[in-house]
């Protein structure tokens, strides 16, 4: 098929009938051209006449002959191929997709998208054709009539006052332009020089000796500007017609092809008076060449503009998924493996034209940021914030991240920069300490060392941070501090790992962390991908467990996840594929998984993380299937978390004030109408974790946690209960003796008056009589009787218990 035939129009335009265009010639001069223009130039032409390189040579005649090159020996250099000809570097705009392939955002520096010959109606072509070069195939790179007008002009004013541009040289303009990384070499790209004018030229020739008319012509039409920030054909038609550049018709192909010369003055959208006149010269031109009927001309040309603007945005303010969107961003951004410099990576984003895979699931991350919306308002009145990230067990596929506020700059209310569920290279969040959502690692130790359920320690009401080892064998602690359980659980007792945890009791976690190790409990949330937030390792210290390192929501979504794949923690990742705007496909992070743990011991923490959201803190946010997870209250209220997961899904929410949580605290909470009171892990963060993790699901078969390996339950099921006797109304003596054959410790505590039992006589119990927990401590106290004891001062006549008589019992472990 030739060239010529293969413009004829197709689709839109084959409907209306339209020819292929014919060859026509034009006159070598206007009426305006003087005598002795014409004698001077035709004069110079002489025998050369049929060499375009000689036509250029004459063309620049002022600037070759003050350098004393003649014309022959000027067209001989010019037809020769310049050095470094490159048609590489046009911007096209980046593409990141969803899992489903939906488009989250676009990145660019021009909105472009290039497309093939067969994706431009053929109506358009030949409307470009029509208005800027309608011999463009009859024609070498240089159009020799409109190169001897040019060449009129020159000579008569001695200097490059015009250039008969076609196709080709208009394109070599754009690509010289567009190629420039710097506003200097923009300048000089469109600086009106000789200089300039001989490089386009010699770079038109050479490119029609590589490139067949078609693919010059298709490479202009992607290249161009259509004005109003719309570069190349196709982004033009969605711009302005929201469809490709395949569907459009004989009035829009003309818009589009009169907007080229002049795209400002032009642009549709600010100036459609002019646009709709520059649309119907276009018309006309088109019909005058005999390319479309007349008829259809004149239909067309009284059509008003009727746009449908699609407005693309760059970069991820306007988008879907924001924060998701930021953390994509800058992942490439910061990540060598897309280039070695920052330079080169924000280059590859913006001009690279990639199409962007990625792991978000468009069900989970609308679920998320539903959830955090509902509970803690973009712009609520306590300027309290949330964030939530989810992540695939398994994978390490990030599924949702989200935060309850718009990006953008802080000082605008309801928005922020900051993705407060990323690390600070991902987001550049310093994190927030994490509560007691950290417990879960001294547990996981724990079980890693073997310790069954049963294990039971004491967790004193205050707790003295001393005793315990870094891993660089140093000793860590404050002896003057003194721990207690204000946020979460209770203490004076003996708890097992199963309820000690079901009650998120700190002092219990202290005395298990110094039981474990503190280095090897530090070591496991390591193993798990934990560190702070800001890139550093983790601080070893007592308050580890208590969840003193701040992190991200990611982080510790991602070591939950773990816990659901029975022990493999994978990195998180966001990025699955990314292709190129040839199509090939470009080197990504790889998946970086590891068997941090014995699948058994993962078991185990399942089993014991299932009864905080059936017995425990989180009592009532169960999901229906089998799900498991860990609050977390930190220090004063200053915030609050949730960290749970299922085998298909993992998720962490923080709630707090950006602020800083120690000076705006959550222990009196009301926000926007609603008042909470103090705020633990299980007041907001828990029912958003809920209600994010039901609709993520919702569409996902459950699946179950596996059985923990029999020897965990070698002590029982770490629930066991016991019967407490009565013992009220006994003597101490007897007392002491009975709940001690029963598995008790005994305490005797200051004496009370009593009415109801006698004069040295127990009194009181804590706990009372019933169930209870096996070795655990029993408060005893006795009476003085109901009124003033008038013979002891006050003082217990009982002799201190447990009498010496009594060994302690096998198995316990005095702290």
């Amino acid at each position: 098929m030739s060239a010529q035939a293969d413009l004829a129009p197709r689709g839109p335009a084959a409907r209306q009938g339209a020819p292929d265009p014919p060859r026509r010639s034009r006159r070598l001069f206007t009426a305006s051209t003087t005598r002795r223009e014409k004698v001077r130039a035709l004069r110079g032409l002489g025998t050369l006449s049929g060499l375009s390189g000689v036509l250029v040579a004459l063309l620049l005649l002022p600037v070759t002959g003050a350098a004393g090159i003649g014309a022959r020996d000027a067209g001989r250099w010019f037809q020769a191929e310049p050095e470094g000809l490159t048609t590489s570097g046009v911007p096209q705009r980046s593409t990141i997709l969803d899992a489903d392939g939906h488009t989250i955002a676009t990145f660019f520096y021009q909105n472009r998208v290039d497309v093939p010959l067969d994706k431009i109606a053929p109506v358009l072509r030949i409307a470009v054709l029509a208005i800027e070069d309608s011999r463009f195939y009859d024609h070498g790179a240089i159009d020799a009539q409109g190169t001897l007008r040019a060449l009129v002009s020159n000579l008569g004013n001695g200097q490059v006052t015009q250039g008969g541009s076609g196709i080709t040289q208009q394109y070599v303009k754009n690509l010289l332009v567009t190629q420039a990384d710097t506003e200097a070499e923009r300048r000089e790209a469109q600086a009106v020089t000789p200089a300039r004018k001989i490089r386009e030229l010699r770079y038109a020739v050479a490119l029609e000796k590589r490139f067949t008319k078609d693919e010059i012509l298709r490479r202009y039409l992607n290249i161009a500007y259509y004005g109003d920030g719309a570069y190349g054909v196709e982004a033009a038609s969605r711009h302005y017609f929201s469809k490709h550049a395949s569907e459009l018709s004989l009035a829009e192909a003309a818009l589009l092809a009169g907007v080229i010369r002049y795209p400002y003055a032009y642009d549709p959208i600010r100036h459609a008076g002019k646009a709709r006149e520059r649309r119907n010269i276009v018309l006309h031109r088109m019909a005058e060449l005999g390319w479309i009927d007349r008829d259809a001309a004149d239909r067309a040309a009284r059509l008003p503009i009727k746009l449908d603007v699609d407005d693309v945005k760059s970069g991820c303010v306007t988008s879907s998924a924001p924060f998701f969107c930021d953390y994509v961003q800058r992942e490439i951004l910061t990540n060598r493996v897309f280039g070695d410099t920052p330079g080169e990576r924000e280059k590859l984003l913006k001009r690279g034209g990639l199409t962007i895979r990625t792991t978000m699931d468009r069900r989970a991350q609308k679920a998320a940021q539903r959830a955090v919306d509902e509970y803690v308002p973009p712009k609520n009145s306590a300027h309290k914030a949330a964030a939530e990230a989810m992540v695939e067990p398994g994978t390490g596929e990030v599924k949702a991240m989200v935060v309850d506020r718009a990006l953008g700059p802080d000082k605008v209310r309801g928005k922020t920069w900051i993705n407060f569920a990323a690390d600070a290279s991902h987001g550049s969040s310093i994190g927030m300490q994490a509560g007691s959502t950290f417990k879960a690692f001294t547990l996981a130790a724990a079980l890693d060392q073997g310790m069954p359920f049963g294990t039971r320690l004491m967790a004193p009401r205050k707790y003295t941070p001393v005793g315990y080892r870094n891993c660089d064998g140093e000793r860590v602690g404050d002896p003057s501090a003194s721990l207690g359980n204000a946020a979460d659980g209770e203490g004076g007792k003996k708890f097992s790992l199963v309820t000690g945890t079901q009650h998120s009791v700190n002092t219990f976690f202290l005395a298990l962390e110094k039981e474990v190790g503190l280095c090897d409990t530090v070591r496991m949330a390591e193993k798990l991908g934990m560190k702070q937030a800001s890139g550093k390792k983790l601080e070893q210290v007592p308050s580890f467990t208590l969840g003193s390192n701040p992190v991200s929501p990611l982080r510790l979504a991602a070591a939950y996840a773990a816990f659901g794949a029975r022990g493999k923690y994978c990195e998180p990742i966001a990025i699955k594929k990314i292709t190129d705007s040839s199509g090939h496909e470009l080197e990504v992070p790889g998946r970086d998984c590891d068997q941090a743990m014995d699948r058994g011991v993962a078991d185990a923490v399942n089993h014991v993380l299932t009864g905080v959201l059936t017995k425990g803190t989180a009592r009532g946010m169960g999901l229906g299937r089998d799900a498991a997870g860990k609050t977390g209250t930190v220090d004063d209220f200053s915030a609050a978390w949730f960290a749970g997961y299922t085998p298909d899904l993992a998720s962490a929410v923080w709630v707090g004030d950006p602020r800083g949580g120690y000076k705006y605290p959550m222990d009196g909470l009301c926000m926007d109408g609603r008042c909470y009171g103090a705020v633990f892990g299980a007041t907001i963060p828990a029912p958003i974790w809920r209600q994010s993790m039901l609709g993520a699901l919702s569409d996902t078969a459950p699946t179950s946690f596996r059985r923990p390996p029999s020897h965990f339950f070698s002590k029982g099921s770490g629930e066991d209960k016991v019967k407490l006797p009565d013992v009220r109304g006994m003597k101490p003596d007897e007392a002491v003796k009975k709940l001690r054959e029963a598995g008790f410790e005994v305490k005797i505590d200051k004496p009370v008056e009593s009415r109801e039992y006698k004069k040295g006589t127990v009194a009181e119990m804590d706990p009372k009589p019933g169930e209870a927990e096996p070795e655990e401590k029993v408060t005893l106290r006795v009476s003085k009787g109901p009124g003033p004891d008038d013979g002891g001062g006050g003082q217990s006549p009982i002799p201190p218990f447990p009498p010496p008589s009594y060994p302690p019992l096998p198995g316990f472990r005095q702290q």
